[in-house]
């Protein structure tokens, strides 16, 4: 099965799921190696916002894992200023591809809705998640409302 042909039948799967997670998903249908949506985290601080992701399947998916980067700006330990991620599900060494992109998303929510601070990409955020749990927790929301795009109404 080419990438396209198995990447069509993955999205086709996560909206008919109707995956409340992750929404507003476009794909260019030119390139249907890019996708973009909306990530709805349901724990706070996050739960007050919504995320733009962009998923990028590399034309080797799914031998080689897809790459996730946030098009909204968050506050969190585990995502740096770039929008970059870090997500075991995805690395190199754990990929393997029989893992959808629905299983993907999930890790991802979960990820965002608890931060790791054991494996940061920002150590400055991770230390205050530790050190001081209310304050990051004030600063996160602060910044998920400024920042973060509206949640799409069911």
């Amino acid at each position: 099965m080419t990438s396209a042909r198995r990447l069509g039948k993955e999205l086709e799967d996560i909206r008919k799921s109707g995956m409340k997670h992750f929404r507003n998903i476009q794909v260019d249908e030119s390139n249907v190696l890019m996708w973009q949506g909306l990530i709805l985290p349901d724990l706070a601080p996050y739960d007050k916002g919504a995320f733009r992701i962009e998923i990028s399947f590399p034309a080797e998916y799914p031998f080689k894992p897809p790459k996730i980067t946030f098009k909204t700006k968050i506050y969190h330990p585990n995502i740096d200023e770039k929008g970059q991620v870090c997500l075991p599900i995805i690395s190199v060494e754990n990929w393997k591809p029989a893992t959808r992109t629905s299983q993907v998303i999930q890790c991802l929510v979960a990820l965002v809705n608890t931060p790791q601070p054991d494996h940061p990409l920002r150590a400055d955020l991770a230390e205050e998640y530790t050190k001081d749990r209310g304050k990051f927790l004030k600063n996160a929301e602060e910044f998920t409302k400024k920042h973060s795009e509206k949640r799409p109404v069911d």
